[in-house]
């Protein structure tokens, strides 16, 4: 064979390897195991983007957001200025976001120790130092970038996810140990406390569904890298299971039990622990409805925050991510109805006026984002609450576009931290 004939045989042999590896515009991969999204609503939509012109503009929206993406991170635990208590520069560190210094810092006191609190006011200084905002950038960039990939079959998005996840997971040198025991201290205080662990159950589900889209053939993340994670994750999952925090978060009972019901429900529906994610989803009935929710509709304990509106909304995330997973292991989270009427729907409903701008939110609210209800009426109204549906039309898109369709899976609209 001629030397010509050769390299035209490696090329086309190149040429069809990448055409398994990265997905035409017609020709979806398969659908993706998702815990929260639903795979095959996914790959459903994918099929349908030449044809409908909303979901190509929201996939201009998705696709701006992941293109901001590629020029940014990859992120890592060790690189804080200071390791968390202990020393471990693997352990995550962050600091509770509504506690304040009393004293100017001095040599002797370099915190301005004591710290007070002051709710849903945020100390800036959380912002630096910890490991906090980079690790929501390693949530939003790989979701984002994750479901570009998907949509489109761009290479560099995959690769780019796969290189955050390895290096904030896998890597040996940058990589997180899977706990939160410094998450949330409060200088002179505590060195950790177990409400930290909303820093991961408010969006780790994000990288949780990233990962089962990534594992449907996305060039960059290899079958090593899949292993890993899964050993990563069933780790975390025993952390979050049997450690003193975890415990205690549990036994919250406001937006912190509904996210860690969230968090264990989703590892455990990952890790392929379906028994322990349906039992999560079928407790949270009795055990988060029935006193969380209100007959008429409201969250008490939400209602009682500076932020009323935001962590009504906030909770909301969580049960209708709950409800996601419940759909995947048999369970209709949105069907059940407490013994005062109280249901998920309900608290949707509670929020229309506001989220439609019909009526004024009637309750303490700091700063008030009538789009940070938008996912959540696009959930309920998915489910079958018919005032849930007539309300979408006068919904706000948050900024950055609606992404509803493309992802429908309620995502925190209103970010802030705490």
């Amino acid at each position: 064979m001629s030397g010509r004939s050769r390299a035209t045989v490696l090329l086309a042999a190149v040429v069809t390897f990448a055409a398994v590896l990265v997905p035409s515009a017609h020709a979806a991969p398969k659908a993706p195991r998702t815990a929260v999204l639903d795979g095959t609503r996914l790959q459903q939509t994918r099929s349908r983007l030449d044809r409908d012109p909303r979901l190509r503009r929201a996939l201009e929206d998705l696709t701006t957001r992941a293109d901001a993406w590629l020029d940014q991170g990859p992120w890592t635990v060790v690189d804080k200025p200071k390791p968390a208590p202990g020393g471990d520069v693997h352990d995550y560190l962050s600091q509770a976001p509504y506690w304040w210094p009393t004293t100017n810092p001095t040599a002797d006191n370099p915190w301005g120790c004591p710290y007070v609190q002051r709710d849903g006011h945020r100390n800036p200084e959380v912002d630096s130092g910890t490991d906090r905002q980079d690790v929501e950038k390693v949530f939003d960039s790989t979701y984002d970038l994750s479901l570009a990939w998907y949509y489109t079959g761009k290479r560099s998005y995959a690769e780019k996810a796969g290189q955050i996840l390895r290096t904030w997971f896998l890597a040996p040198a940058t990589r997180m140990n899977p706990n939160l025991d410094h998450a949330q201290f409060i200088p002179c205080k505590y060195d950790g406390r177990a409400i930290g662990i909303i820093d991961f159950s408010q969006s780790y589900t994000s990288v949780l569904d990233a990962q089962a889209i990534l594992a449907t053939g996305a060039p960059g993340w290899s079958a090593r890298d899949r292993t890993a994670m899964d050993k990563w994750n069933t780790d975390f999952l025993g952390w979050l299971k049997n450690s003193d925090f975890g415990r205690q978060e549990a036994a919250a009972a406001n937006n912190h039990g509904t996210f860690y019901d969230l968090q264990l429900a989703a590892l455990a529906y990952a890790t392929g622990d379906t028994d322990l994610a349906r039992g999560t989803v079928l407790d949270a009935r009795a055990r988060r409805i029935d006193p969380q929710i209100a007959a008429d509709g409201s969250q008490p304990q939400e209602l009682a925050r500076t932020r009323s509106w935001h962590y009504s909304t906030f909770d909301l995330v969580a049960y209708t991510r709950l409800a996601a997973i419940g759909r995947h292991v048999g369970v209709n989270l949105w069907a059940y109805q407490g013994p005062d009427g109280q249901s998920v729907f309900n608290a949707v409903d509670y929020l229309l006026p506001a989220a439609t701008g019909a009526a004024a939110w009637p309750h303490p609210e700091l700063e008030f984002h009538r789009y940070a209800a938008s996912d959540v009426v696009h959930a309920a109204a998915d489910a079958g609450d018919a005032a849930a549906k007539a309300a979408v039309p006068d919904l706000q898109a948050p900024p950055g576009g609606d992404l509803w369709a493309l992802r429908p899976a309620a995502e925190q609209l209103d970010s802030i931290a705490g």
